[in-house]
């Protein structure tokens, strides 16, 4: 008989299919879309019943049934998980909300098969956010992939398939050829592959053989989008502007950090990666590409493709605070996690808005649209300052601690890229906020009447700002979940 705590685990994984069969039977799409809010609400339900138990340092774990020796499909709620999984239950609700309003306003085909593939999706990220061990985390990391295919490719024409087959390629040739062998001599060093105790390759590796493991999972985890291997998130925006929102700026993305976070703290563990001197590689991978990515989103005009190239640098900002092995820097990498999550579903959903209500993708065509959509602009201002990084918004907290961390660890250079990265966010988001409200009369493209976008487009949007603010004044069970995870 299980135990009803050990349980909730498994109950949080299969919330999102239970949405499934009233998504693909409903007469009607309000019926479908009551169906994806109920799987919702009983998700973030169950997530939050399992906070208190884990902020007392308790991880509610359950086995389900073996695959090979030693690694057990299983799950397991730390702090890690449970940060990234509420973080991921709260917005899928809002990204439904957004969804209702996007998909009808532009009468979008195939809204079901939508809905459906997005309850898989986040099926996946929540086996991927409570994974018990690396071999549980490879499998859902790849269901996610094959599971968001679908939705990268929703429109169907050439353009998404183009977009769609790249997304896949890239995703699924970097787990294949590289995590995944890895994996496997991992398992073979470790004789387990179970998170939760010492980190598997502790005494196991020297320097040499360190540093290949390490790049192959790095890459091998192409979600994180270090560069070289970041050139799938550009082409993935060829979907849906809600598919962009949460997968792309929350579950898909935040996979691949997470992923990455749990490489440096359970697979080599701090200490060993310290004692090898390997820090640097991370550290590297993720100031090259946080500056790379800041600098090419400076040259695009279509919206969606800047904000892709800024969650591209954004992203290396959880990569480099974890791989600058101390636990001041550790914490505000894994607090980035739910902090950029916050900024940038405001940004793309801010987007989205923009493009119902107007049909403009492109910066260039956007003078005087502060006048026309005010709010959407509004909310549009506060989610960049949260990618900035300027209080009082989150992304002031985890970029405050990331310098901290680098400060406190000698890495002046890093604190250097940290505030570099942070001038060119600004630099990037800024005159877009200028030239909506600012731009002159004679370069405004729309002039005009009041005209936001549709009730069910604008309200999740200003809901996301307002968390991107309500995160800075009431941020400590996020800081405290960033922290425990930081010290495993």
């Amino acid at each position: 008989m299980l135990n009803p705590d050990s349980a909730l685990p498994l109950i949080a994984l299969l919330a999102p299919l239970s949405a499934i069969p009233g998504i693909l039977f409903a007469r009607g799409p309000n019926v479908r879309e009551a169906f994806t809010f109920l799987a919702g609400f009983l998700l973030l339900g169950i997530i939050v019943l399992m906070l208190p138990d884990v902020l007392a340092g308790n991880t509610p774990e359950i086995v389900l049934f073996p695959v090979i020796p030693g690694a057990p499909i299983a799950l397991r709620m730390d702090p890690a998980g449970m940060l990234f999984a509420l973080v991921a239950s709260v917005l899928w609700i809002i990204t439904t909300a957004y969804a209702i309003g996007y998909m009808r306003s532009k009468q979008e085909q195939n809204q079901t098969r939508f809905y459906a593939f997005f309850a898989v999706s986040l099926f996946a990220t929540m086996g991927a956010a409570m994974s018990a061990n690396l071999l549980t985390l490879y499998l859902f990391y790849e269901l996610l992939s094959f599971s968001t295919y679908p939705l990268v490719g929703h429109h169907q024409n050439d353009e998404a398939k183009r977009g769609a087959r790249k997304y896949l390629t890239y995703l699924v040739a970097t787990s294949i050829g590289l995590a995944l062998p890895a994996l496997l001599v991992t398992a073979m060093l470790s004789g387990t592959l179970d998170f939760g105790g010492a980190p598997l390759l502790a005494g196991k590796v020297g320097t040499s053989a360190g540093a290949v493991l390490l790049v192959a999972f790095l890459l091998g985890f192409a979600k994180a989008a270090l560069m070289p291997v970041h050139g799938w998130l550009p082409a993935a925006m060829v979907a849906p502007t809600p598919v962009s929102a949460l997968l792309h700026a929350v579950a898909v993305v935040k996979v691949g950090a997470f992923c990455a976070v749990r490489v440096v703290t359970e697979v080599f563990g701090m200490d060993l990666l310290s004692s090898l001197g390997l820090g640097a590689i991370i550290t590297g991978l993720a100031a090259v590409t946080m500056l790379i990515s800041s600098f090419t989103a400076l040259t695009q005009d279509g919206l969606k493709r800047r904000l892709a190239f800024s969650t591209i640098g954004q992203l290396s900002y959880i990569v480099l605070g974890v791989g600058m092995l101390n636990t001041v820097a550790a914490t505000g990498g894994i607090l980035h996690i739910a902090m950029h999550a916050f900024g940038k579903i405001t940004l793309f959903f801010c987007a989205g808005a923009i493009y119902v209500a107007t049909g403009e993708k492109y910066i260039s065509r956007m003078g005087g649209i502060g006048h026309r959509m005010p709010l959407t602009m509004l909310a549009f201002l506060i989610g960049s300052l949260a990618i900035i990084g300027v209080p009082p918004t989150g992304g002031f907290l985890s970029k405050w601690l990331l310098l901290n961390g680098s400060l406190q660890g000698d890495h002046w250079v890093l604190a250097g890229v940290l505030v570099i990265s942070s001038l060119l966010n600004a630099a990037y988001f800024l005159p877009i906020v200028y030239k909506a409200w600012f731009c002159p009369p004679e370069e405004a493209q729309h002039a005009g009447p009041m005209r936001e976008a549709p009730t069910w487009c604008l309200v999740p949007l200003l809901g996301t700002a307002a968390l991107s603010v309500g995160v800075f004044f009431y941020q400590e069970t996020l800081t405290t979940l960033a922290s425990m995870a930081a010290r495993l």
